[in-house]
């Protein structure tokens, strides 16, 4: 279901977003809100030519009938989800908010980068033909 930093799908563009977030963690460093460093990201995207959309509203669906939608923090390139957190730890409701998310859409890779003390990154897959 989910691997770690090491599969192969859309390793490069995850290696980009990666790239990305060890700049902005190493110039903002910790203890701003989440904002900013999604706004951070979205900047240092933009920039390397990347396309990106934050806030990306993602219906959600049970039984072919709408429950409503969340707003992916970053879209990136329409191939992986990233959620942006500013906590001291990451915690395993985290890794299960970006899957659930990964579950909802055709989306199969998602990253979880935290700007916290220490910075954090997971990588999560979720394979289409699971879902």
């Amino acid at each position: 279901m989910n691997t770690d930093l090491n599969d192969s799908k859309h390793k490069g563009l995850t290696e980009k977003i990666i790239k990305s977030f060890y700049k902005v963690y190493n110039q903002l460093g910790y203890g701003f809100l989440e904002k900013i460093y999604e706004n951070a990201m979205v900047f240092e995207l933009n920039k390397s030519s990347i396309p990106v959309i934050p806030q990306s509203p993602i219906q959600v669906f049970y039984e072919r009938e709408l429950m409503g939608q969340y707003f992916a923090d970053l879209f990136v390139a329409n191939k992986v989800i990233v959620e942006i957190k500013a906590t001291k730890n990451l915690v395993p409701e985290h890794e299960a908010q970006l899957l659930n998310y990964l579950k909802a859409t055709d989306i199969e890779v998602g990253l979880l980068l935290n700007f916290g003390p220490k910075p954090q990154i997971k990588r999560k897959i979720f394979d289409n033909y699971r879902k």
